[in-house]
């Protein structure tokens, strides 16, 4: 009769894919100034707040949510040539949706595409393997 295996089983994600529809706004310029009893505040530009809105409605929350190093591979296909690649915004929406804090992300393989039709993100995340 075979031992009993008492290695413990992780129940946690490995590895998920996933698309998100529309066109991500650039972080470094998603900011506006707006004065509010005479001071003046930094808050989201609408593109900014509507992309993260349209994240929040796509993106389907992981429970649990990813633990340890991570690697994350990201497409994103533009509506036009003129946006920076920036997936800072994309990295902080996955905060408590995939993973809790996205300085559990220690390796970026970043792409810029042009899709005028069907502007889109396209977006891996795993562990990062050890050694």
């Amino acid at each position: 009769m075979p031992k009993a295996n008492n290695t413990a089983i992780s129940e946690s994600v490995q590895s998920i894919s996933f698309i998100i529809y529309g066109e991500p706004a650039s972080k470094a310029n998603s900011r506006r100034v707006v004065r509010y009893n005479n001071v003046s505040r930094v808050i989201k530009s609408q593109k900014a707040l509507d992309y993260s809105e349209c994240f929040r409605q796509q993106c389907v929350p992981l429970d649990p949510l990813m633990e340890g190093d991570l690697v994350v591979t990201i497409h994103i296909w533009y509506a036009s040539r003129r946006p920076d690649l920036d997936d800072s915004l994309i990295l902080d929406l996955m905060q408590g949706l995939i993973y809790k804090n996205d300085r559990q992300v220690r390796e970026r393989h970043l792409y810029w595409h042009l899709d005028p039709e069907n502007p889109r993100t396209y977006i891996t995340v795993e562990k990062k393997p050890r050694g």
